[in-house]
């Protein structure tokens, strides 16, 4: 127990020891003494920021860039459309998304001009004002180098909107 006494004792003396130099106090005190007298700069008055004409994003213009170019969407008419006919029974095709079907070539027959498409594990022949794809599309026009299709699509607010699209050839099938 005396042992631990003594340790303590020490450790005390040291620590006194240790708080006895006085001139570091009065420098400190100084310079503290010194910074107090210096002027005090005024403090800047932060601009009000400057307004700007806001931006608003519109999607519905703009090309999908997760859908490849065959795939692009014309133009987001956004015209009012009819329905589609409830009473018309749907078509094999308009079970699929037109995502899954690709153009690969045209055929002509007694001044009638089909596409042939690939998708659903086959390839289709299609007419003007056959359907294709799950939004009610119809196409409307058969080129060499594409399909044009008309789609109609709810606007979630009760109402049909009209939408053209076109499928493009692709011309590495």
């Amino acid at each position: 127990m005396s042992r631990v006494k003594g340790v303590c004792l020490a450790f005390g003396l040291v620590s006194l020891v240790g708080c006895g130099g006085g001139g570091d106090v009065q420098a400190l005190e100084a310079q503290l003494r010194e910074i107090r007298q210096r002027p005090v700069a005024p403090i800047e008055v932060v601009p009000q920021p400057v307004s700007r004409q806001r931006f608003v994003y519109d999607p519905a213009s703009l090309r999908d860039p997760f859908r490849p170019p065959s795939l692009q969407v014309e133009r987001a008419t956004g015209r009012s459309a009819l329905g589609p006919d409830p009473g018309r029974l749907r078509g094999f095709l308009e079970g699929f998304a037109i995502e899954q079907f690709e153009m690969v070539g045209t055929l002509s027959r007694g001044g009638q001009t089909f596409a042939l498409l690939r998708g659903a594990t086959a390839v289709h022949r299609l007419a003007v004002g056959d359907y294709l794809g799950s939004d009610h599309g119809q196409v409307t026009a058969i080129h060499d180098s594409h399909i044009e299709l008309v789609e109609l699509f709810p606007d979630g607010e009760g109402a049909w909107l009209e939408r053209s699209r076109t499928l493009a050839l692709n011309v590495h099938s």
